[in-house]
């Protein structure tokens, strides 16, 4: 194998990003079928891609099973091998591509210097992923709420682990709760996604950068300073030697979820 190869292979994808038909995911019959755990697994892949995309394409509410199947490629009994149902399917998609979303956030902040430019990082890292999937952007990010109570269970817990990139933030004045404020923010940014998502510019998520970081940090550092730093041209990471201590860095990656 070449390195591009190698280098496509260690790509994580959103669920959505590929099409369930997709040649290079066939199963072949006879004596040199892949193994049934391969087969599996492969298969799952393909129905949480072909969920993605039906439900994107035609709604929560109004996607069939049946549909799935037919954007996957997949037979019912195999669906009901591998999910309970619908919601099931849904949720898992859900569930692993967020924790995609999460991962890449994490590795992008933990390649900055300090908490401000990984906020930075983490933001970019996000807004770009779901850009690129505007299918998983939609499925996750809109359609979720159609889902009921299970669904919206499973934002809020998504929700919850994005307070692990504010972990060190400074105290406020004011006797002001951290953490009420680490969650009206993280409540905010998930608005302003929705809002464009929700107005079919998906692609154009990645300008929301700018503000997003700014509100992200004001509340915090204040206007004056969050302003300041992010006109910093951010550091790779490095020893403590001179770091502002209100914008101590940590590595989510090695926090408890």
């Amino acid at each position: 194998m070449d390195r591009n190869h190698r280098r496509s292979a260690d790509v994580v994808l959103l669920p959505g990003a590929r099409t369930g038909r997709d040649p290079a995911r066939s199963i072949k019959p006879g004596p040199r079928r892949q193994p049934a755990g391969v087969v599996a697994a492969t298969q799952r892949e393909r129905l949480l891609d072909g969920l993605v995309q039906t439900v994107a394409e035609r709604g929560y509410q109004h996607a069939t099973v049946s549909d799935i199947c037919r954007a996957a490629g997949v037979t019912r009994p195999v669906f009901y091998e591998l999910f309970s149902g619908k919601e099931d399917a849904f949720l898992a998609a859900h569930r692993y591509g967020t924790g995609v979303v999460i991962r890449r956030m994490a590795a992008a902040f933990a390649a900055e210097s300090d908490w401000c430019h990984g906020i930075r990082g983490s933001l970019g890292a996000m807004l770009q992923l779901l850009a690129g999937t505007p299918a998983f952007a939609t499925m996750a990010v809109i359609e979720i709420e159609a889902v009921g109570p299970a669904g919206r269970r499973e934002r809020d817990q998504l929700l919850t682990r994005f307070r692990v990139f504010f972990a060190e933030v400074p105290q406020l004045p004011g006797g002001v709760a951290v953490q009420e404020m680490v969650d009206a923010v993280v409540g905010g940014v998930y608005s302003a996604v929705y809002r464009r998502v929700d107005s079919g510019r998906t692609e154009q998520l990645p300008d929301l950068l700018p503000v997003l970081s700014m509100f992200c940090l004001a509340p915090f550092l204040g206007p004056d300073g969050a302003s300041a730093r992010l006109r910093e041209v951010p550091d790779r990471p490095r020893a403590g030697i001179g770091e502002d201590p209100s914008c101590t860095r940590i590595d989510p990656a090695n926090t408890e979820q």
